[in-house]
């Protein structure tokens, strides 16, 4: 059968080849290094640039000195520190205030300066983006927009060098990632119903949370492709 796109999602377990270097005698016909060589040669280029080889190592020793060990808090510190940024942006759901301050001392307690920004930032009415009072979150007040473009446009024009992302709302972070200049991580995921663990519908879809899956469900033995 001939793939056009690569599908990792759908490798099974017993192969994995691309982790052993195998990928082109044992990768199934949709692993990348089959589909398209091409652009993976592009982008393994990308990495003679001094500045994306040194993110990319950096990356690599604080994933090998700290597996299993390291907290994601301390990654973010450690890999900040290897890179010598000093200047860091937090930002933030306005929801998550509280636990932004602690990552703010944390940081600072590194040596390291901090700006942040809330999603609320600049008041913007909902209505100005088109929403109506029913569809507010609680109709019948103000109620103010996320703001994400500005979150980005502020830690950019105030010299964040490394920004880290605590909540924001799905969309919310898209925007925030495509305006933001410098580079970016996940420290927090926006998840209300299972307090930021977005992970657990995926390990209880079968069960608790099967009501996820559309129409087209496929049987739980035979997800991926053929």
């Amino acid at each position: 059968m001939a793939y056009a796109d690569p599908a990792c999602a759908d490798c099974p377990a017993t192969v994995r080849a691309c982790a052993s270097n195998e990928a082109g005698v044992r990768g199934p016909g949709f692993c990348p290094s089959k589909i398209d060589p091409d652009t993976q040669a592009r982008a393994r280029a990308r990495y003679d640039d001094p500045e994306m080889a040194r993110m990319a190592r950096e990356a690599a020793l604080v994933e090998s000195e700290g597996y299993c060990q390291w907290t994601r808090v301390q990654e973010v510190v450690e890999f900040a520190k290897r890179m010598g940024w000093h200047k860091i942006g937090i930002a933030t759901c306005i929801g998550l205030l509280d636990l932004s301050n602690v990552l703010a001392g944390i940081l600072r307690s590194h040596g390291l300066e901090v700006i942040s920004v809330a999603c609320k930032n600049g008041s913007i009415p909902k209505e100005a983006m088109g929403l109506t009072d029913s569809q507010k979150i609680h109709p019948g007040g103000f109620e103010a927009a996320c703001n994400p473009i500005a979150q980005a446009e502020l830690l950019n024009a105030h010299g964040s060098e490394f920004n880290v992302v605590m909540g924001l709302c799905v969309g919310h972070d898209s925007l925030f990632f495509k305006h933001a200049t410098a580079p970016t991580t996940v420290l927090v995921t926006k998840d209300r119903v299972l307090g930021h663990n977005p992970v657990a519908a995926l390990q209880l879809a079968d069960s608790y949370y099967s009501h996820l899956y559309g129409p087209l469900k496929p049987p739980a033995k035979r997800r991926g492709r053929p």
